[in-house]
Protein backbone atom coordinates (compact mmCIF):
# COMPACT_ATOMS: atom_id res chain seq x y z
CA UNK A 1 0.00 0.00 0.00
CA UNK A 2 2.72 2.11 1.23
CA UNK A 3 4.26 1.51 -2.54
CA UNK A 4 1.44 2.71 -4.41
CA UNK A 5 0.96 5.94 -2.20
CA UNK A 6 4.89 6.64 -2.95
CA UNK A 7 4.55 5.86 -6.78
CA UNK A 8 1.47 8.46 -6.66
CA UNK A 9 3.65 11.90 -7.76
CA UNK A 10 4.93 9.47 -11.08
CA UNK A 11 1.39 8.39 -12.31
CA UNK A 12 0.11 11.75 -11.89
CA UNK A 13 3.05 13.40 -13.55
CA UNK A 14 2.86 10.72 -16.25
CA UNK A 15 -0.80 11.47 -16.80
CA UNK A 16 -0.46 15.12 -17.17
CA UNK A 17 3.24 15.22 -19.51
CA UNK A 18 3.00 11.84 -21.28
CA UNK A 19 -0.58 10.36 -21.97
CA UNK A 20 -2.61 13.60 -22.36
CA UNK A 21 -0.25 15.01 -24.79
CA UNK A 22 -0.22 11.95 -26.99
CA UNK A 23 -3.97 11.88 -26.27
CA UNK A 24 -4.54 15.61 -27.88
CA UNK A 25 -1.71 14.92 -30.83
CA UNK A 26 -3.81 11.67 -31.79
CA UNK A 27 -6.93 13.50 -31.29
CA UNK A 28 -5.77 16.41 -33.75
CA UNK A 29 -4.47 14.29 -36.08
CA UNK A 30 -7.68 12.28 -36.60
CA UNK A 31 -10.10 15.45 -36.86
CA UNK A 32 -10.40 18.58 -38.97
CA UNK A 33 -11.64 22.04 -37.72
CA UNK A 34 -15.03 21.41 -37.09
CA UNK A 35 -13.86 17.93 -34.55
CA UNK A 36 -15.48 15.32 -37.20
CA UNK A 37 -13.22 12.65 -37.81
CA UNK A 38 -11.50 12.32 -40.69
CA UNK A 39 -7.89 10.49 -42.33
CA UNK A 40 -7.55 13.70 -44.77
CA UNK A 41 -4.26 14.75 -42.58
CA UNK A 42 -3.13 11.05 -42.39
CA UNK A 43 -3.68 10.63 -45.87
CA UNK A 44 -1.60 14.31 -46.68
CA UNK A 45 1.68 12.86 -44.74
CA UNK A 46 1.69 10.97 -47.49
CA UNK A 47 3.40 13.79 -49.51
CA UNK A 48 6.42 14.42 -47.58
CA UNK A 49 7.69 11.10 -47.76
CA UNK A 50 10.62 12.60 -49.09
CA UNK A 51 10.96 14.48 -45.81
CA UNK A 52 10.72 11.13 -43.80
CA UNK A 53 13.30 9.08 -45.89
CA UNK A 54 15.39 12.49 -45.58
CA UNK A 55 15.24 12.24 -41.91
CA UNK A 56 15.52 8.55 -41.66
CA UNK A 57 18.81 8.34 -43.22
CA UNK A 58 20.65 11.10 -42.01
CA UNK A 59 19.59 10.12 -38.69
CA UNK A 60 20.90 6.74 -39.32
CA UNK A 61 24.52 8.06 -40.72
CA UNK A 62 24.39 10.06 -37.67
CA UNK A 63 23.73 6.98 -35.15
CA UNK A 64 26.45 5.14 -37.54
CA UNK A 65 28.88 7.64 -36.84
CA UNK A 66 28.44 8.29 -33.18
CA UNK A 67 28.49 4.38 -32.92
CA UNK A 68 31.45 3.68 -34.68
CA UNK A 69 33.07 6.55 -32.63
CA UNK A 70 31.47 6.20 -29.63
CA UNK A 71 32.42 2.18 -29.40
CA UNK A 72 36.35 2.41 -29.10
CA UNK A 73 35.87 5.42 -26.51
CA UNK A 74 33.76 3.47 -24.07
CA UNK A 75 35.68 0.57 -24.26
CA UNK A 76 38.88 2.72 -23.99
CA UNK A 77 37.32 4.75 -20.55
CA UNK A 78 36.03 1.18 -19.32
CA UNK A 79 39.40 -0.51 -19.46
CA UNK A 80 40.96 2.79 -18.07
CA UNK A 81 41.80 3.38 -14.03
CA UNK A 82 38.80 4.68 -12.03
CA UNK A 83 41.04 7.56 -11.32
CA UNK A 84 41.18 8.52 -14.96
CA UNK A 85 37.52 7.26 -15.76
CA UNK A 86 36.53 9.59 -13.83
CA UNK A 87 38.47 12.24 -15.76
CA UNK A 88 37.35 10.74 -19.29
CA UNK A 89 33.45 11.04 -18.12
CA UNK A 90 33.83 14.25 -17.16
CA UNK A 91 35.69 15.53 -20.44
CA UNK A 92 32.49 13.15 -22.25
CA UNK A 93 29.71 15.20 -20.93
CA UNK A 94 31.59 18.38 -20.29
CA UNK A 95 29.90 19.71 -23.73
CA UNK A 96 26.19 18.99 -22.03
CA UNK A 97 27.09 21.08 -19.75
CA UNK A 98 26.38 23.86 -22.13
CA UNK A 99 23.00 25.00 -23.62
CA UNK A 100 22.48 23.14 -26.91
CA UNK A 101 21.52 26.27 -28.20
CA UNK A 102 24.87 27.68 -27.69
CA UNK A 103 26.77 24.91 -28.88
CA UNK A 104 25.10 24.57 -32.07
CA UNK A 105 25.42 28.75 -32.81
CA UNK A 106 29.35 28.08 -31.76
CA UNK A 107 29.46 25.43 -34.81
CA UNK A 108 28.05 27.46 -37.05
CA UNK A 109 30.80 29.91 -36.71
CA UNK A 110 33.74 27.26 -36.98
CA UNK A 111 31.75 26.10 -40.31
CA UNK A 112 30.74 29.00 -42.23
CA UNK A 113 32.71 29.77 -44.99
CA UNK A 114 34.78 32.64 -43.43
CA UNK A 115 35.12 30.90 -39.89
CA UNK A 116 38.13 29.56 -37.79
CA UNK A 117 38.07 26.40 -39.51
CA UNK A 118 38.14 27.92 -43.06
CA UNK A 119 40.57 30.90 -42.16
CA UNK A 120 43.00 27.84 -40.86
CA UNK A 121 43.26 25.83 -44.36
CA UNK A 122 43.63 29.01 -46.18
CA UNK A 123 46.65 30.00 -43.30
CA UNK A 124 48.24 26.81 -43.75
CA UNK A 125 48.06 27.44 -47.87
CA UNK A 126 44.50 24.43 -48.50
CA UNK A 127 41.51 25.51 -50.30
CA UNK A 128 38.75 26.98 -48.07
CA UNK A 129 35.99 24.61 -48.15
CA UNK A 130 31.80 25.27 -47.69
CA UNK A 131 30.89 23.29 -45.08
CA UNK A 132 28.21 25.62 -43.58
CA UNK A 133 24.35 24.66 -45.08
CA UNK A 134 25.08 21.63 -45.97
CA UNK A 135 23.98 18.28 -45.29
CA UNK A 136 26.82 16.83 -44.10
CA UNK A 137 26.79 19.98 -41.27
CA UNK A 138 23.89 18.38 -40.51
CA UNK A 139 24.92 14.91 -39.81
CA UNK A 140 28.69 16.23 -38.26
CA UNK A 141 26.17 18.58 -35.61
CA UNK A 142 23.64 15.44 -35.07
CA UNK A 143 27.23 13.46 -34.02
CA UNK A 144 28.48 16.10 -31.85
CA UNK A 145 25.24 16.72 -29.74
CA UNK A 146 24.52 13.21 -29.45
CA UNK A 147 27.50 11.21 -29.19
CA UNK A 148 27.49 11.45 -25.64
CA UNK A 149 24.34 9.74 -25.45
CA UNK A 150 26.01 6.61 -27.05
CA UNK A 151 29.15 6.48 -25.39
CA UNK A 152 27.69 6.68 -21.85
CA UNK A 153 25.22 3.69 -22.05
CA UNK A 154 27.94 1.25 -24.04
CA UNK A 155 30.39 2.58 -20.62
CA UNK A 156 28.41 1.03 -18.55
CA UNK A 157 27.40 -1.95 -20.29
CA UNK A 158 31.64 -2.92 -20.96
CA UNK A 159 32.04 -2.05 -17.22
CA UNK A 160 30.20 -4.82 -16.54
CA UNK A 161 31.94 -7.12 -18.41
CA UNK A 162 33.34 -9.76 -15.98
CA UNK A 163 37.38 -9.50 -16.96
CA UNK A 164 37.41 -13.74 -16.49
CA UNK A 165 34.93 -14.54 -18.76
CA UNK A 166 37.77 -12.68 -21.53
CA UNK A 167 40.68 -14.35 -19.61
CA UNK A 168 38.49 -17.60 -20.31
CA UNK A 169 38.05 -16.88 -23.71
CA UNK A 170 41.73 -16.24 -24.50
CA UNK A 171 42.79 -19.50 -22.27
CA UNK A 172 40.78 -21.29 -24.55
CA UNK A 173 43.16 -20.15 -27.56
CA UNK A 174 40.83 -16.70 -28.75
CA UNK A 175 43.04 -14.13 -30.31
CA UNK A 176 42.15 -10.88 -29.50
CA UNK A 177 40.56 -10.07 -32.32
CA UNK A 178 38.02 -13.18 -31.87
CA UNK A 179 37.83 -12.33 -27.99
CA UNK A 180 36.53 -8.86 -29.56
CA UNK A 181 34.31 -9.99 -31.96
CA UNK A 182 32.79 -13.07 -30.39
CA UNK A 183 32.69 -12.00 -26.58
CA UNK A 184 32.91 -8.62 -25.79
CA UNK A 185 30.86 -7.15 -28.38
CA UNK A 186 27.81 -9.84 -27.87
CA UNK A 187 27.88 -9.27 -24.44
CA UNK A 188 27.64 -5.29 -24.88
CA UNK A 189 24.72 -5.77 -27.55
CA UNK A 190 22.44 -4.18 -24.82
CA UNK A 191 24.11 -0.78 -24.53
CA UNK A 192 24.77 -1.16 -27.82
CA UNK A 193 21.14 -0.49 -28.50
CA UNK A 194 20.32 1.69 -26.13
CA UNK A 195 22.67 3.93 -27.64
CA UNK A 196 21.60 3.86 -30.73
CA UNK A 197 18.57 4.14 -29.64
CA UNK A 198 18.98 7.12 -27.67
CA UNK A 199 21.17 8.98 -30.84
CA UNK A 200 18.48 7.66 -33.46
CA UNK A 201 15.55 9.07 -31.93
CA UNK A 202 16.36 12.66 -31.31
CA UNK A 203 18.32 13.14 -34.72
CA UNK A 204 15.61 11.76 -36.75
CA UNK A 205 13.16 14.01 -34.89
CA UNK A 206 15.60 17.56 -34.41
CA UNK A 207 14.88 20.65 -36.10
CA UNK A 208 17.11 22.90 -34.25
CA UNK A 209 20.57 21.08 -35.63
CA UNK A 210 18.91 20.90 -39.52
CA UNK A 211 17.91 24.91 -38.91
CA UNK A 212 20.94 26.37 -37.74
CA UNK A 213 23.35 24.11 -39.84
CA UNK A 214 21.39 23.35 -42.80
CA UNK A 215 20.38 26.62 -43.52
CA UNK A 216 16.35 25.37 -43.74
CA UNK A 217 18.03 23.59 -47.24
CA UNK A 218 18.00 20.08 -45.69
CA UNK A 219 14.43 19.97 -44.32
CA UNK A 220 13.55 17.29 -41.89
CA UNK A 221 10.74 15.99 -39.92
CA UNK A 222 11.56 18.01 -37.37
CA UNK A 223 11.33 21.03 -38.84
CA UNK A 224 8.27 19.92 -40.66
CA UNK A 225 6.20 19.79 -37.45
CA UNK A 226 7.88 23.25 -36.49
CA UNK A 227 6.69 24.65 -39.33
CA UNK A 228 2.89 23.65 -39.08
CA UNK A 229 2.53 24.72 -35.46
CA UNK A 230 4.90 27.86 -35.70
CA UNK A 231 5.46 28.69 -38.77
CA UNK A 232 2.97 31.05 -41.46
CA UNK A 233 1.60 27.48 -42.82
CA UNK A 234 -0.31 27.45 -39.26
CA UNK A 235 -1.59 23.42 -39.43
CA UNK A 236 -1.84 21.71 -36.14
CA UNK A 237 -4.01 19.11 -37.24
CA UNK A 238 -1.65 18.37 -40.06
CA UNK A 239 1.11 18.85 -37.80
CA UNK A 240 -0.69 16.07 -34.98
CA UNK A 241 -0.75 13.90 -38.04
CA UNK A 242 2.97 13.81 -38.97
CA UNK A 243 4.09 13.77 -35.55
CA UNK A 244 1.82 10.62 -34.69
CA UNK A 245 3.30 9.08 -38.00
CA UNK A 246 6.69 9.56 -36.45
CA UNK A 247 5.97 8.23 -33.37
CA UNK A 248 4.53 5.12 -34.70
CA UNK A 249 7.94 4.46 -36.99
CA UNK A 250 10.24 5.25 -33.93
CA UNK A 251 8.14 2.95 -32.02
CA UNK A 252 8.61 0.32 -34.89
CA UNK A 253 12.25 1.17 -35.03
CA UNK A 254 12.77 0.62 -31.18
CA UNK A 255 11.12 -3.08 -31.65
CA UNK A 256 13.07 -4.08 -34.31
CA UNK A 257 16.32 -3.15 -31.84
CA UNK A 258 14.80 -4.83 -29.25
CA UNK A 259 14.50 -8.19 -30.98
CA UNK A 260 18.44 -7.65 -31.25
CA UNK A 261 18.86 -7.22 -27.91
CA UNK A 262 16.52 -9.92 -26.84
CA UNK A 263 18.68 -12.32 -28.83
CA UNK A 264 22.52 -10.32 -28.04
CA UNK A 265 21.27 -10.91 -24.51
CA UNK A 266 20.91 -14.87 -25.19
CA UNK A 267 24.19 -15.40 -26.78
CA UNK A 268 26.24 -13.13 -25.51
CA UNK A 269 29.84 -14.14 -24.49
CA UNK A 270 29.01 -17.54 -26.46
CA UNK A 271 31.97 -19.01 -28.88
CA UNK A 272 30.87 -21.16 -31.37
Amino acid sequence: MKSKALSAPYIVWMCIFIIVPLFLVAYFAFTDKTGAFTLENIIQVGQYSDVFLRSIWMGALATLFSLVLGYPLAYIISRSSLRHQSVLIMLVMLPMWMNFLLRTYAWMTLLEDNGMINNFLAAIGLPRLHMINTAGAVVFGMVYDYLPFMILPLYTVLMKIDRSVIEAAQDLGANSRKVFLKVTVPMSMPGIISGITMVFVPAVSTFIISKMLGGGSNLLIGDLIDMQFLGNAYNPYLGSAISLVLMVLILICMGIMNQFDEDGSAEGGMMP
